[in-house]
């Protein structure tokens, strides 16, 4: 199992949100290519890129500090927030990002992640944000009437393999992953998933790796890094069999 630093992306900055609130933000650093160097150096082996005012206006607007984590490091980078265009899209990857999030186009707009997996195949991945079991889209703004099983089940059906499942109410406040949202994912579709929201220590890594086997392939931590409740080095180890 893979574990993936997050870095979330706000006027140019590093910052982490608190259940995806604006409001409670708080910035790590002020160089988000130096901070992909450093989760590098750790040893990560992929990063997980946020644009957030894109996530809420709509179009990428981060689109410089993603251009120089994407020069700066070897390891593939996958980028989410406001990417609703197959020209958002397209101008993303050719920026050298190797895998794109959609979330709200997926959802409100169907023919756009059709159309995206017949021109980009396998470089396009959904994010499915849940807020008390249901879709969160808009910069997790607003909250549809479809369930997280629905909606991944959905996508599966159009050829998507692999998920990103963030349960939002956790995200950012270290209180530990859904395991019961993610078991229920992965109980009901062979859908590569990746994990984010709640983690915090070593033993979210380990009940996490205990849900390889079902198809849990990663955990995206980002908090937890940036105030060293969570080390990278040994939360690999962790996720990689060790003890």
């Amino acid at each position: 199992m893979m574990v993936i630093p997050a870095i979330d992306l706000s006027q140019g900055q590093v910052v982490r949100l608190e259940r995806g609130e604006m409001a409670r933000r708080t910035v790590y650093s002020d160089h988000p290519a130096e901070m992909a160097l450093l989760w590098q150096e750790e040893g990560a082996q992929r990063l997980h890129v946020v644009d957030l005012e894109g996530a809420i206006q709509g179009r990428p607007a981060n689109l410089d500090s993603l251009r120089q984590i994407v020069e700066v490091v070897d390891i593939p980078v996958q980028m989410g927030g406001g990417l609703r265009t197959l020209a958002d899209i397209a101008q993303v990857l050719d920026l050298g990002v190797r895998w794109v999030l959609l979330g709200t186009s997926a959802l409100s707009s169907p023919d756009t992640l059709r159309g995206a997996l017949d021109r980009f195949g396998e470089a396009v991945s959904v994010s499915i944000d849940a807020r008390d079991g249901r879709v969160a889209i808009e910069g997790w703004t607003e909250t549809s009437d479809m369930t997280t099983l629905e909606f991944a089940l959905r996508v599966r059906e159009m050829g998507v393999r692999e998920v990103v499942h963030t349960d939002i109410k956790r995200d950012g406040m270290l209180t530990g992953p859904n395991l019961a949202a993610l078991r229920e994912l992965a109980e009901n579709t062979d859908l590569r998933i990746i994990a984010a929201g709640g983690v915090k220590h070593l033993d979210d890594i380990r009940a996490l790796r205990e849900l390889e086997p079902l198809g849990v392939v990663g955990a995206i931590t980002g908090r937890a890094l940036y105030t060293g409740d969570l080390n990278l080095r040994e939360a690999i180890r962790i996720a990689a069999g060790g003890t």
